[in-house]
């Protein structure tokens, strides 16, 4: 009788690599802090989202101060969408399109 193989699904993961990094993009908001309904069609130049990871050659360049876990602000202009969530909020992005890193004082 043939023995029965359970495979477990692996963990698939995405290294960017060269000057990029992966962002997780924060949800989009439809309406603003004083209460303007934005339309779906709306596209906002510069969007925030969440450092995933950062490819070895970022981490290794003090030139960039980005880490994991960090909030950023960068321009989707050069952004790849990862096909990698059925949300599609994942996003390689150039270094260099990333304007702003959120910090909180203390």
């Amino acid at each position: 009788m043939p023995r029965k193989v359970s495979r477990s699904k692996r963990l698939e993961v995405v290294e960017p690599v060269g000057k990029r990094i992966l962002i997780r993009k924060d949800e989009d908001r439809k309406v603003t802090k004083v209460g303007i309904h934005l339309p779906d069609s709306m596209e906002i130049p510069t969007i925030t989202g969440r450092v995933v990871a950062t490819s070895t050659q970022v981490e290794n360049d003090p030139d960039w101060p980005v880490a994991q876990y960090d909030r950023v602000l960068f321009n989707p202009k050069h952004a790849i969408p990862v096909d990698f969530e059925g949300d599609n909020r994942l996003f390689v992005v150039p270094i260099e399109d990333v304007v702003a890193v959120f910090r909180s004082e203390g």
